[in-house]
């Protein structure tokens, strides 16, 4: 079994000792629960729904908007409240559907339903994954019905199942590799139904050895899925990283990674395509993990959609009173969060509380040109020239210098002893690119 890394990238503290061990619990929905219609890359789903309607659990309450979009389903059986706007932790509004819980838990009709794959065609099969909302669950949205619908399907010869989890803290995904490993693995023979030329590689960072133990053994049952173990090593588990340490391949921001032969799906994404294929079960619950050292009783805890995550904390034991800062996912890529009433949607991961916020005590200095930030992009980028020519709105020379090919992993930041925060301004430069380009 091939080991693979890279030479350039971070080694932060990793946190995952506070839940790697705790399996995974199942908490139950709460009385009100809100269901944006954005969750996912592309255009927000439309309402089928409006205030006073009964919705059922698994009953569609949005669906996609355009071919770029996903469907959304209600996770509870209740009375429609509202259909109003709410705002998410990036502080963008959306439009939601707010739901009353009458806590009957009554299914629509065939949720649930046993279905064996091999009597479906392929066809069939996408539209399934499709219409069952699952989007990308490692934190992109990207619609994986769109994912696994390329145009030159015959070239894709390799399918890469993303189980690396190198954002620090989170487990999440860990969890439902040791606990659902044989569930993950039919729903990778489902995927490589679609793609007759492919083969499936399950890629795992070696400081999750159990997973990789379990995934070693049990491939053998399965044909065309082999695990690799890769060196644990920030951000393995970024799309690009991930493509090039497994096949050797190397995308841009102008390619995807079909056009180098390569679909890359997460490991908790290929669970819900098992659930939706296999068990008629549409996305309605996501497995998070609340964390950190600002948490009394860190945990993997799957949740419906639509809960808020001041009822999941409550739930899982609450925080510390010296908790000074909550955020969303993890430290290197996670967003900082203004509070917890806010509803989990598709994308969720994880809740990280710390009682220590070294970054706010930083004092910003200016570059001391020691080229660290340069070591260790992973796109062998030059952050210090990216950051002056983003500084100076001088958008043109950003592009030059490679700039839209930030992945935005934090690395340059997490190494600068200046402590600029490189990688918030590249987000906004390529903002201000994309707005400028839209413009024209």
């Amino acid at each position: 079994m091939k080991k693979s890394s890279f030479k350039s990238g971070v080694h932060p503290f990793e946190g995952k000792s506070y839940s790697q061990d705790m399996a995974i619990k199942k908490l139950n929905a709460d009385k009100i629960m809100v269901y944006p219609m954005s969750q996912h890359i592309g255009a927000p789903a439309k309402p089928l729904v409006k205030a006073g309607d009964r919705v059922l659990k698994g009953m569609k309450i949005a669906e996609a908007a355009s071919f770029i979009s996903s469907p959304v389903y209600s996770s509870v059986s209740g009375t429609v409240k509202a259909v109003e706007q709410c705002h998410m932790i990036s502080g963008t509004p959306s439009q939601a559907v707010i739901v009353e819980n009458d806590f009957e838990d009554e299914c629509a009709e065939g949720f649930g339903v046993k279905r064996n794959p091999d009597d479906l065609s392929n066809e069939e099969i996408i539209k399934i994954i499709s219409e069952s909302g699952i989007v990308g669950l490692g934190g992109a949205g990207f619609p994986t019905g769109v994912k696994l619908s390329p145009k030159n399907k015959d070239s894709i010869d390799c399918i890469i199942v993303n189980g690396a989890e190198c954002e620090p803290y989170l487990t999440s995904d860990y969890r439902i590799m040791l606990e659902k490993a044989e569930h993950i693995l039919t729903g990778i023979s489902v995927i490589l139904r679609l793609f007759e030329h492919a083969e499936a590689v399950v890629a795992i960072e070696d400081n999750k050895p159990q997973a990789v133990k379990v995934f070693q053994e049990k491939c053998g049952s399965f044909e065309r899925i082999r695990t690799m173990r890769l060196k644990t090593r920030y951000p393995q588990g970024g799309e690009r990283r991930l493509i090039a340490s497994v096949t050797g391949r190397k995308i841009n921001s102008h390619m995807l990674p079909a056009d180098a032969g390569v679909v890359v799906i997460n490991a908790a994404t290929v669970y819900a395509v098992y659930n939706a294929v296999c068990n008629s079960i549409p996305l309605i619950s996501k497995v998070i993990t609340i964390t950190g050292d600002g948490v009394c009783s860190p945990c993997n805890v799957e949740v419906p959609l639509g809960v808020s995550f001041s009822y999941v904390m409550e739930k899982c034991g609450g925080l510390k009173e010296n908790t000074v800062k909550l955020i969303s996912g993890g430290p290197m890529m996670g967003m900082a969060m203004p509070g917890l009433d806010f509803p989990v949607i598709k994308t969720s991961s994880s809740v990280l509380a710390i009682t220590n916020d070294d970054v706010a005590k930083m004092k910003t200095t200016a570059c001391i040109h020691c080229g660290r930030c340069v070591s260790v992009c992973p796109e062998n980028l030059v952050p210090q020239l990216m950051a002056q020519a983003a500084k100076a709105e001088n958008y043109e020379r950003f592009e030059t210098l490679s700039g839209m090919e930030c992945i935005e992993c934090g690395c340059c930041t997490y190494v600068c002893p200046a402590k600029r925060p490189l990688t918030q301004t590249f987000k906004l430069a390529k903002i201000a690119v994309r707005a400028t380009k839209t413009a024209k």
